[in-house]
């Protein structure tokens, strides 16, 4: 948000909850300034507003993917890849569930927005689900005809496996269309990329001729035309080809489709009975028997697509009231149990006698005729009733009033489709076909629920799923009729910002105060303007944003101090602290490039001087010094030199003394330099000259004592416990476990896991208990072998094993038969215990990355080091009472622990690394 309030004059507001004026004009207003500059996306807090621009913008790369990821919402400006980034890193911090409401009318882009948010296999489900669930309508070229809830479960790692629910179902004639040519559609491309799409969700060759199959009898069957005999009785006209070519393509044998659509069959008394229809019947069993097959069909290949997506492998402040339009009196006018137009609907649909549309009008005049939101001809008021036609009812919505004509209400309702037509397409030999139907039960004697209630049902489906979730609203916007890029529609637009309720969630969102940040966020970014904050603040945050708020001068009724937020109620506030802010990083740019500078030179001048210095003093007196002491060194070292070593044999005497003086003295100095640092070293030691072996025997014997004792004096009493330690792993482990060389250097500790680590539950059970060590393991189950981390807890009796808050197994030292390891450089360590402790279910295996420190501990404290046994090859475990299994040991490239095809746990462990 902060990062786009220098460009509000040149692109509009990208927040429209930073508007000065929050009235209808000022918000249409802004949205048409950042819709000339392609800016098609704008916030109300964290609701986005999408104003469809019927073009191309170069706006969804995967550079713009990138740059959105894993950034603050508020940090760039407005865009649906960064609603749905904010979704998905919400979802994997908060651990909940949400989603993403996209509204709007039809052709105000909602498909492409879903598109644009999944951004994977998803996507290739959307050709084939536009091919079968699309149709153009008088404003969508190529609207979607049924409702898509797309629900996409994320494992721990935040990868995703994708759902897609039918929750509409609404479906166009094929036939009715009356409209064979679309001149934004291009039939030949949008062919081949079905088919294509229909290869990628794995559906095959085989049920590709089916599907199409299916689709193509449906075309037949709008085809089928009726006449009547003298009796009004339903016949097929001369021309049976149509009828021939459903039969074909559906599977089923045509004499038996043509009774079916012809004849309604009627149980009686164990009785069949053969009731023809009049041509109006048979009209309706055509028309429902095609929107049957096609319906089950488009449920039949939205199932197909789940299959294919399936993935194998708080701030406290006084909140001030807004004022808005509750549309829950709306919501029971239509869906209320007893007295709510779709129950009524149905009921009027059901009852006997001559049921009709007006008389369903009738009822619900007689039911809701006192209803405020309800209008019909005879209800409503002379200036009112020239609006509305006989067969009409209105609805007076929140956001409009919508007139309903119920004619055709009662048959679209009904949507029957007759048992006998049943039974004859679920013995299709089309294999959709007959699986589509297949579900159905013979025997049902039970209604089918009618179009409405299926509708309510849905709807009440979706609604409960969407409640347990949090919400993230796109909001899609048309920008104008004719689908012309460019062309904004302010009547249109005006229209849709009613209905959609805007004004109402951007009075909600302000509630008083526009801007609302974090105090942390807050104080980072506008600590520059005052003194005290800048460049550190070193107390509370809370404390530093008061600070500066007050050197700004901000009045007390301008913000609000919450919890962990600052709230500014004003915008024009907000772009006064901006603007500051703005001149103050000019000055602090030209304040840290003048100290830059002045640092750089300084450190120059230094060197140079520093340099000149040395060099002056080296130079003024090194040749003559040189000279001089070189020759007057030179002729006494090699006088006195010469003489010793020509007497060096002889006892001391004047010719050898300095030589032997000299001799001696550089022997001590050489071994001044090179004495052994360590009582362990017995290598370095200078070689003597032979006058001088005596003298340095004695040397070295005394050196060696003095190491010692100074070494002894040196250790503490937790230095003598360690070696103590390390001296009962070397008698445990020494030249029978590979590993043990490598962990000689390796120093123990008191304890790998502090008590802090431990839950306050477990200490307080083992509260009469001192814990001697703890350290984390990796558990394996008896049955099965799987790894689980746990917590090992070393008291003075007993050893527990503990998970969280929970003790797992506690296992007394007295119960502990043996301890069994490998001779490899694995962690694996088996606990055997006694069968007599009838609290224990097995023995106990775990691995341990730290087993010379642990088995060590354990061996001191239980005074079990005779119980130890480093074995090679298997170590038998006790599953249970008379149940046994093995862990087996191998070497192996690669430490791995898995369990083996004859259910032996087996642990692979690579060679040990020689010094």
């Amino acid at each position: 948000m902060e990062g786009a309030l220098t460009a509000r004059d040149r692109v509009g507001i990208q927040d429209f909850v930073l508007l000065d004026e929050t009235t209808e004009t000022a918000f249409l207003s802004n949205l048409k300034k950042r819709f000339s500059k392609d800016l098609i996306y704008t916030y109300i807090g964290t609701l986005l507003v999408s104003v469809n621009p019927y073009k191309e913008l170069d706006i969804y790369n995967k550079k713009q993917m990138e740059i959105y990821m894993g950034v603050n919402f508020f940090e760039l400006p407005p865009h649906i890849y960064a609603l749905a980034d904010s979704a998905y890193q919400t979802m994997l911090t908060e651990f909940n569930n949400h989603f993403i409401l996209i509204s709007g009318e039809s052709g105000a882009g909602k498909t492409e927005a879903s598109k644009k948010i999944l951004q994977d296999k998803m996507l290739m489900s959307n050709p084939v689900l536009e091919a079968f669930g699309n149709a153009k309508t008088l404003k969508n070229d190529n609207s979607s005809r049924f409702g898509k809830y797309m629900d996409i479960q994320f494992d721990s790692q935040g990868d995703a496996q994708m759902g897609l629910e039918r929750d509409c179902q609404h479906y166009n004639y094929l036939t009715q269309g009356e409209c064979a040519i679309v001149s934004s559609i291009n039939d030949r491309n949008d062919w081949k990329t079905v088919k294509n799409a229909l290869q990628i969700i794995n559906i095959d060759e085989i049920n590709t001729n089916h599907l199409f199959g299916t689709v193509a009898s449906v075309l037949h069957l709008g085809n089928v035309q009726f006449d009547s005999d003298s009796k009004g009785h339903a016949l097929l006209n001369n021309n049976n080809a149509e009828l021939r070519w459903v039969s074909n393509l559906l599977g089923v044998d045509a004499h038996s489709l043509q009774e079916g659509l012809t004849y309604r069959k009627i149980e009686a008394k164990n009785e069949q009975v053969l009731s023809p229809f009049t041509t109006d019947h048979a009209i309706y069993a055509r028309d429902a028997l095609a929107k049957a097959i096609y319906g089950q069909t488009f449920t039949w290949l939205v199932n197909k697509i789940n299959e294919s997506m399936e993935n194998k492998d708080n701030s406290r402040k006084t909140w001030e009231p807004v004022q808005f339009f509750n549309n829950k009196i709306i919501c029971d006018l239509v869906e209320d149990k007893y007295r709510g137009i779709i129950t009524i609907l149905d009921e009027e649909c059901l009852r006997p006698g001559d049921a009709s549309d007006l008389t369903f009008l009738e009822r619900l005049e007689e039911k809701m005729g006192n209803h405020p939101h309800f209008v019909t001809h005879k209800l409503a008021d002379k200036m009112t009733r020239k609006t509305l036609e006989r067969g009409d009812f209105r609805l007076l919505h929140y956001a409009g009033e919508v007139t309903y004509c119920v004619v055709g209400f009662l048959d679209k309702n009904n949507d029957l489709l007759y048992r006998n037509i049943k039974d004859l397409i679920g013995q299709s030999k089309n294999a959709i076909v007959k699986e589509c139907f297949s579900s159905t039960d013979p025997d049902s004697r039970r209604r089918p629920e009618t179009v409405a209630t299926q509708f309510k049902s849905s709807l009440l489906k979706l609604t409960e799923i969407l409640m347990a979730k949090e919400a993230w609203y796109i909001r899609c916007l048309k920008s104008n009729e004719s689908k012309q890029p460019g062309q904004f529609d302010e009547a249109l637009i005006r229209h849709q910002v009613k209905y959609l309720g805007l004004m109402e969630h951007l009075r909600v969102r302000r509630a008083g105060f526009a801007y609302r940040r974090k105090y942390e966020v807050f104080l980072k970014r506008y600590k520059p303007l005052c003194p005290a904050t800048w460049p550190h603040w070193r107390g509370v945050p809370a404390d530093g944003v008061e600070v500066l708020v007050q050197h700004l001068g901000y009045m007390p009724n301008e913000y609000k101090m919450g919890r962990t937020k600052i709230f500014i109620r004003h915008p024009r506030t907000l772009y006064a602290t901006e603007d500051a802010y703005e001149r103050c990083k000019h000055e602090l740019a030209t304040s840290l490039q003048a100290k830059y500078k002045g640092y750089k030179a300084k450190g120059e001048f230094k060197k140079q001087k520093e340099a000149a210095t040395k060099i002056e003093t080296c130079w003024r007196g090194v040749q003559a010094r040189k000279e001089r002491d070189k020759r007057a060194w030179a002729v006494k070292v090699i006088k006195k030199f010469i003489k010793g070593y020509m007497n060096r044999g002889q006892l001391k005497n004047t010719d050898n003394s300095e030589y032997l003086a000299f001799v001696r003295q550089n022997y001590l100095n050489r071994l001044k330099g090179n004495l052994p640092k360590t009582v362990l070293d017995k290598t370095t030691w200078q070689t003597p000259p032979a006058v001088l072996a005596e003298t340095s025997e004695i040397l070295r014997l005394l050196h060696y004592r003095l190491m010692v004792r100074k070494y002894v004096r040196g250790i503490t009493p937790q230095k003598k416990a360690q070696l103590q330690l390390k001296l009962l792993t070397s008698s445990i482990f020494k030249g029978k476990k590979e590993s043990y060389p490598q962990s000689i250097a390796q120093p123990f500790v008191d304890t790998r896991i502090s008590e802090q680590e431990i839950n306050m539950r477990v200490l307080q059970t083992i509260r009469n208990e001192h814990i001697k060590y703890g350290v984390p393991v990796i558990k394996y189950d008896r049955n099965g072998f799987k790894p689980r981390p746990r917590q090992l807890v070393l008291t003075q009796t007993a050893a527990y094993v503990i998970e969280e808050a929970k003790i797992k197994q506690r296992v007394l030292y007295t119960s502990l038969k043996d301890i069994s390891v490998s001779n490899l450089t694995d962690g694996i360590i088996v606990l055997h215990i006694t069968c007599e402790d009838p609290k224990q279910k097995g023995d106990l295996l775990m691995q341990c990355d730290h087993l010379f420190e642990f088995l060590t501990k354990l061996c001191f404290i239980a005074n079990k080091q005779n119980s130890v046994k480093v074995v090679q090859g298997s170590i038998k475990i006790e599953i249970q009472a008379g149940k046994e299994s093995a862990v087996d040991f191998s070497l192996g490239q690669e430490p791995m622990v898995f369990k083996a095809k004859n259910g032996h746990l087996m642990v692979v462990a690579t060679r040990a690394r020689t010094r």
